[in-house]
C-alpha cells in the first residue's frame, strides 16, 4: 500500500483498453506480460514476490513494475445499502492487457520460464512469457 494518498476512499473506474506505457522490457531480459485487463492485488504481487525469492536463492535480478496504489472498499457482509460508502478492504493494482508485470535477469532461460509459470498460476490474469531476444525493437 502507498505511504500517503491524496483521497481515502478511490471511485471505481474502468480498466479498459491496451497498455502503452510499460508494454516493453526495461530491465531484465526476461519477463510475464499481461495479456487481459484486470485488478492485481496486493497479496498477489508479494505471492510473486515470495515464490520467485524462494526459486531464484539469490541468483539473478528480479523487478517488479507494478504497485497497488488503488484502494477498495467493501461494506460488511448481511448490511443493508446506503449509510455511505464502506470501508478500505484491500489495495489493488489496475493493469491492462500488454503490461509487462516482472522481469528478470541474470538465470538462463528455462529456468525463467519455469519460475514465472509458476508465478503465471498464482495471477488473476493470463499472463505469457516474453524475452528481449523474442522482441522486434
Amino acid at each position: 500500500m502507498p505511504r500517503k494518498v491524496k483521497y481515502r476512499k478511490a471511485q471505481k473506474g474502468k480498466c479498459r483498453g491496451i497498455a502503452t506505457r510499460g508494454s516493453t522490457l526495461s530491465y531484465g531480459e526476461y519477463g510475464l506480460k499481461t495479456l487481459e485487463n484486470g485488478f492485481l492485488r496486493s497479496n498477489h504481487i508479494e505471492t510473486a514476490r515470495v515464490t520467485v525469492a524462494r526459486k531464484m536463492k539469490g541468483a539473478g535480478k528480479f523487478w517488479i513494475n507494478v504497485f497497488p496504489s488503488k484502494p477498495i472498499t467493501k461494506k460488511p457482509a448481511e448490511t443493508r445499502m446506503g449509510k455511505g460508502k464502506g470501508d478500505l478492504d484491500h489495495w489493488v493494482c489496475p493493469v491492462k492487457r500488454g503490461k509487462i508485470l516482472f522481469e528478470m535477469s541474470g538465470v538462463p532461460e528455462e529456468f525463467a520460464r519455469t519460475i514465472f509459470r509458476l508465478v503465471a498460476f498464482k495471477m488473476p490474469v493470463r499472463t505469457k512469457f516474453v524475452s528481449r531476444v523474442g522482441e522486434s525493437h
